[in-house]
């Protein structure tokens, strides 16, 4: 293994939303979009775009990886069977989902320790702004992109960094 691949975002240990290890490392060589998302949020219909870009580009060597939060106003309270079963329920979600984490402040999980330094478009670094920011980590395990929470996942400048980053 390479330098990169012991210290990048898919080396560190994360588990899995339906229990046991979400084994990231099984994710290297692919493209991942890392998302905390939510259950309860204005922006929570972005499960359908993350949906396609995964249903699009999953037989390519890409996943979108969904991360639970509930810092942002209380907007993931269940628990993780809530969680999975309001995801395939209503959105139809087939992308991996891990355990719910902190993405901020001293509670942050290793995974976002190594994301947040990466600066997206704006040139915002640091702590996560909003639920559906977006992390994109190319086949060699760097972060590659980061796009706010606004950004919906099938706009054009998400799919150019997705299709870039398989070819």
């Amino acid at each position: 293994m390479t330098t990169t691949e012991n210290t990048g975002p898919l080396a560190v240990e994360i588990g899995s939303l339906k229990g046991g290890s979400a084994d990231l490392s099984q994710y290297a060589g692919q493209a991942v979009l890392v998302v905390n998302v939510a259950s309860k949020c204005g922006l929570t219909p972005q499960y359908t775009g993350l949906e396609r870009l995964q249903e699009r580009y999953a037989a390519q060597g890409f996943t979108v990886l969904g991360v639970p939060c509930n810092q942002f106003l209380g907007q993931e309270p269940g628990s993780a069977e809530e969680i999975a079963e309001f995801c395939s329920a209503t959105y139809g979600v087939t992308f991996p989902l891990t355990e719910k984490v902190e993405v901020n402040g001293d509670g942050r999980h290793e995974l976002y320790d190594r994301l947040v330094g990466f600066a997206d478009a704006e040139g915002h670094t640091g702590d996560i702004r909003w639920n559906f920011e977006k992390f994109l980590i190319g086949r060699d395990g760097t972060v590659v992109a980061r796009f706010s929470p606004q950004t919906e996942p099938e706009s054009a400048e998400v799919v150019a960094a997705v299709e870039g980053s398989l070819a």
